[in-house]
């Protein structure tokens, strides 16, 4: 495939998701999920990257990440799948490609849309019916925004700056009307 021609910028936010070629799974049982996440946390400091938010699904992932150094974040997701789906395929006993082409990214410009988005991905698992609570997903930070657990996967500033109560934040993506209400708005930075 021919080089990524997009610049991705220090101090910068995207949406960065993909889905598993066909719409399959790319993750297969439990210790897929916790095995990229242990990926993920060991991999933020050496590119420079802060989680925001994120979710884990059978069948896709989103993040919302934060360019803190120079280099791209281009490099780290490169660097994360590649590793992921190597032992992936080791694991399963598999060949051939995962994804569905390349990952899509769209750099959110837009302080309004941030917090709308993180509440689209949070909810993501409870609006695939996979979970009736948000909190019941184990593959998101939601847990963390709420602070129900622990883990270097999310952005303390971040979240204290936008939500300082997490039972603010709780009653936010659990708005599903004003959810609705606003996916207009925010369209053009996810997908189904």
């Amino acid at each position: 495939m021919p080089y990524r021609s997009t610049e991705f910028t220090q101090g910068q936010y995207y949406h960065i998701y993909n889905r598993g070629a066909g719409k399959s799974r790319i993750f297969f049982i439990e210790d897929n999920y916790r095995y990229l996440l242990k990926l993920t946390q060991g991999y933020l400091g050496k590119y420079g990257v802060s989680v925001i938010a994120y979710c884990l699904m059978p069948n896709h992932y989103h993040f919302l990440l934060r360019q803190e150094a120079g280099e791209p974040i281009s490099k780290f997701i490169n660097v994360l799948f590649n590793a992921y789906v190597q032992a992936l395929n080791r694991q399963q006993g598999r060949t051939g490609t995962l994804f569905e082409g390349r990952f899509k990214h769209v750099c959110i410009d837009d302080w309004n849309y941030l917090s709308h988005l993180c509440r689209y991905i949070h909810r993501n698992p409870v609006k695939a019916g996979l979970v009736s609570k948000p909190e019941d997903w184990a593959y998101s930070n939601f847990r963390e925004w709420i602070g129900s657990r622990n883990s270097a996967l999310k952005d303390d500033e971040f979240i204290k700056t936008h939500f300082p109560n997490p039972e603010e934040y709780r009653a936010f993506v659990n708005d599903w009307q004003d959810e609705e209400k606003n996916m207009g708005k925010i369209g053009k930075y996810i997908w189904d």
